[in-house]
């Protein structure tokens, strides 16, 4: 039988827990279950947690924020119910969930529970060796983004940039200011594309570096890219992405990835041109 317990806030000992589920279903499944903001919502308030207990044992964990989330029951516990009771601990009416990998299992139980798949989100890949010369327009400069003097003129863009994107236009400084203190937070991967004249930003490229893990590499990222709709400059998008790309090869890293919305076709064309291609999808599953 589950029990499903909810919390405003996880103690310490219950987020560890939860880490400790999910690397146990990242090793089952080669992915892992929780985005980095599920990740970095563990230790936040905010959002609702859902922990589903089998006896004593954390057999799943699901939460949300607003009517979004992520779920993820223990392999071990699978086949038990526990998902569809943290489903029903979610509540009534509209609600959506993230599947990480485009899984048949995954695919199966989300429509069993009257969920469709209402968003796709790709992950591509490229290699950084003999990356495409792309100056940058005339009149624009690349320096690197300084905390607390740079904050709100980045919000600013990041809204304008984003305004139609349901997670990154919604960032606050205090969303951008927790992820200075994450130990990959290099302000010198953090490019911002400026007027000269008056150090007006105009764009940005904030690039990522994910450490080597197991067998696994270190990879660089296009963590955020954007540029502001009102001071738009020509060929600004594919100039800062490679100056990005350009930054991480110059630390050693042999490829990038990035991630991008299935639907997203300007963004998507920019990058295959810049010689990406898929390499994983992630899939929303709605229920109206």
């Amino acid at each position: 039988m589950t029990e499903v317990q909810t919390r405003d806030r996880l103690s310490p000992a219950e987020a560890a827990d939860v880490l400790t589920l999910a690397a146990a279903a990242d090793e089952a499944d080669g992915v892992h279950p929780l985005s980095e903001d599920g990740l970095l919502g563990l230790r936040g308030s905010g959002r609702t947690h859902l922990l589903a207990y089998a006896d004593d044992t954390l057999a799943g964990y699901a939460y949300l924020d607003g009517a979004s989330g992520e779920l993820v029951v223990h392999p071990k516990h699978r086949l038990r119910g526990h998902g569809t009771a943290l489903l029903a601990a979610a509540g009534p009416g509209p609600r959506q969930f993230w599947a990480h990998g485009d899984e048949p299992a995954a695919r199966a139980f989300a429509e069993r529970a009257g969920f469709t798949r209402s968003r796709v989100l790709w992950q591509m890949r490229r290699s950084l060796a003999g990356l495409p010369d792309v100056p940058l327009p005339e009149g624009v400069t690349v320096r690197a983004f300084v905390p607390g003097a740079d904050d709100d003129a980045w919000l600013g863009v990041n809204s304008r940039a984003f305004a139609h994107h349901p997670e990154q236009g919604r960032w606050t400084v205090g969303d951008l200011r927790l992820r200075f203190g994450e130990p990959w937070f290099d302000p010198a991967g953090f490019l911002l594309a400026v007027d000269p004249a008056d150090d007006r930003l105009l764009g940005f490229h904030w690039t990522k570096v994910h450490p080597a893990e197991g067998d696994e590499p270190a990879i660089g990222e296009i963590y955020v890219l954007g540029v502001d709709p009102g001071g738009h400059r020509r060929g600004l998008g594919a100039a800062l992405s490679v100056a990005g790309l350009r930054h991480l090869a110059g630390r050693g890293l042999a490829d990038a990835l990035l991630y991008v919305d299935e639907s997203n076709t300007a963004a998507v064309a920019l990058y295959r041109r810049l010689g990406f291609e898929v390499h994983s999808t992630d899939v929303m599953y709605s229920r109206a």
